[in-house]
């Protein structure tokens, strides 16, 4: 799964990264070294606007609602999606026709189980990753005038070194094939099964770090430095 997540390029570089055309949420959020559930951050993501596709960089809550959630604290059982299973569940097939999402990371960490208890794990790769992901806008009022946008995070069984830290992993999108996973015009489900087994496991490596992301009122780069 993935539980806390390091996200700290600045609008600048998300938009020369994923060719971004609109940023919607002027308000930049500030970087984060340990993004956790119900904490908002940048989500790229494509919607027809004016009959032509348009990528946007929008500020999003992480933990899905769906539509029709009566209680929008439902998101935060709903921040990862089986990719096994998104085309199928209630909570996520209509966002997985119709609004798939990118997740910026530098990072993400697991936790590996010893004697000892448990040790923080930090995964990288060679370059910046991006989560496949789910968006879905719930109405917050009657009018429908106020929305909450959320998204959820892709995993899938893990392989090789990662896999012995933890039995899954987020799905990273790699550059080739982000635009076919961001096409809002793509909207048939078994298109969207047929890609999401085509992406193929990332190269990842990992190292432990200090237990400071353990708790989410810690917040800066010492959370992703080696532990020596």
């Amino acid at each position: 799964m993935c539980g806390r997540y390091a996200s700290t390029r600045r609008d600048g570089d998300l938009l020369r990264e994923f060719a971004i055309a609109s940023v919607v949420d002027e308000e930049e959020p500030e970087p984060s070294w340990n993004v956790a559930p119900t904490d908002s951050t940048r989500i790229v993501l494509e919607r027809i606007v004016s009959d032509q596709p348009d990528r946007q960089l929008r500020t999003l809550s992480w933990g899905l609602v769906p539509s029709w959630a009566k209680d929008p604290k439902m998101g935060a059982k709903l921040i990862n999606a089986r990719s096994e299973t998104v085309t199928t569940k209630p909570a996520f097939k209509a966002a997985a026709s119709r609004r798939r999402c990118l997740v910026p990371a530098d990072g993400y960490y697991e936790w590996t189980v010893a004697e000892d208890g448990k040790h923080p794990m930090y995964l990288y790769g060679d370059s910046p990753l991006a989560f496949a992901g789910l968006y879905e806008l719930r109405p917050v009022d009657e009018g429908r005038e106020l929305w909450l946008w959320t998204y959820t995070i892709l995993t899938c069984t893990a392989t090789d070194e990662v896999g012995h830290i933890h039995d899954r992993s987020p799905i990273v999108v790699p550059a080739d094939l982000r635009d076919s996973w961001l096409d809002p015009t793509m909207t048939d489900i078994g298109q969207v099964r047929d890609l999401v087994s085509a992406i193929p496991p990332p190269r990842l490596h990992t190292y432990e770090v200090a237990p400071l992301v353990n708790s989410v009122r810690n917040n800066g780069p010492e959370l992703v430095e080696p532990l020596v």
